[in-house]
């Protein structure tokens, strides 16, 4: 396939970009006649290849490099070659009007740093809606996510909730943060993963697509791996071991090699709810207790029994 004289180089794998030959032209994004790709500041990228993509990501970003390392590697890379996730890297830079592509500029009423434009934010999110109803604009489905310390926590219930939309489009914020005419015309949802500065949106931005991934069917190969991982149930997962069976003088606990399975279930539960009270007691507030699981919280801290990780419960700092 080759677009409008720039020959593609190299196979076709699928969900991942595709490297020209030359450097794209001025328009750098074009929607392809089928409909099944866009060129991205020189990169071609084909989703699916006619499969149907499970979710849409978007990251929109003013240092693509940054985000396109992890994106090609494990579980992230196996779920695009699979159809199961559709990931593309916009470049804001590339719909600057200016000669100099500027994404940024000075604050009015002064101050220090730069703050992000509006316009190239806007255009690069029309772009990557393209072929979608009302581009860059709030629709169903459709979430358009700024990564921000102003935005509420992402947790694993957010990204249950994310993982159900169609299309999820990343804004990387960068310097003093965008516009806020951007925040309050076209985002969704603000999103912080914590109380903490980074120099950009970009990191904040894999954390988040990564756990969401995750969630998707199909992804991991199996919703048992996702069901027994800690959150999951709202507690943190029970301790885990392979071999070699004693390793510097401990040993596999023998409850794990009894293949009993009720007991292993009964002791793995404990566990979970031993280490989350002993570490994140916070959670057991809003964590889907049963009968059981309250009568094994009132033995761990009457007796202040250990969690297999070393502790004792009740130590918390």
């Amino acid at each position: 396939m080759a677009l409008k004289g720039y020959p593609v180089q190299g196979a076709c794998p699928l969900g991942q970009g595709r490297r020209l030959q030359r450097p794209a032209p001025a328009c750098r994004y074009r929607r392809l006649a089928n409909g099944r790709g866009v060129v991205c500041g020189g990169w071609l990228r084909l989703v699916s290849c006619g499969r149907g993509a499970g979710v849409r990501i978007s990251i929109l970003t003013v240092f693509p490099e940054m985000v396109r390392g992890p994106l090609q590697e494990s579980i992230l890379k196996r779920a695009q070659e699979k159809g199961l996730l559709e990931i593309a890297v916009v470049n804001i830079r590339d719909f600057a009007t200016d000669r100099h592509r500027s994404t940024d500029d000075y604050p009015y009423g002064g101050g220090p740093g730069m703050v992000m434009k509006p316009e190239p934010i806007y255009a690069a999110l029309e772009a990557a809606c393209a072929g979608e109803p009302a581009p860059a604009e709030r629709v169903a489905g459709r979430e358009i996510i700024l990564t921000s310390a102003a935005g509420e926590p992402f947790s694993q219930a957010v990204a249950h909730e994310l993982a159900q939309k169609t299309h999820l489009l990343f804004i990387c914020g960068h310097y003093e943060g965008v516009d806020e005419r951007i925040r309050e015309q076209v985002v969704t949802r603000e999103l912080s993963i914590g109380d903490y500065v980074l120099t950009g949106g970009e990191l904040a931005a894999l954390v988040m697509v990564d756990a969401i991934a995750r969630l998707v069917p199909g992804v991991l190969g199996g919703e048992e791996s996702t069901a027994e991982e800690s959150f999951a149930a709202g507690l943190l997962e029970y301790p885990q071991y392979t071999r070699p069976y004693e390793f510097r003088g401990q040993k596999v606990p023998d409850v794990l090699l009894s293949g009993h399975h009720e007991q292993i279930r009964r002791w793995r539960r404990r566990q979970s709810l031993a280490r989350t009270l002993q570490r994140r007691p916070d959670l057991l507030a809003r964590a889907a207790l049963t009968d059981e699981d309250r009568q094994i919280l009132a033995e761990l801290q009457r007796s202040g029994e250990p969690d297999e990780g070393g502790g004792h419960v009740g130590e918390h700092h």
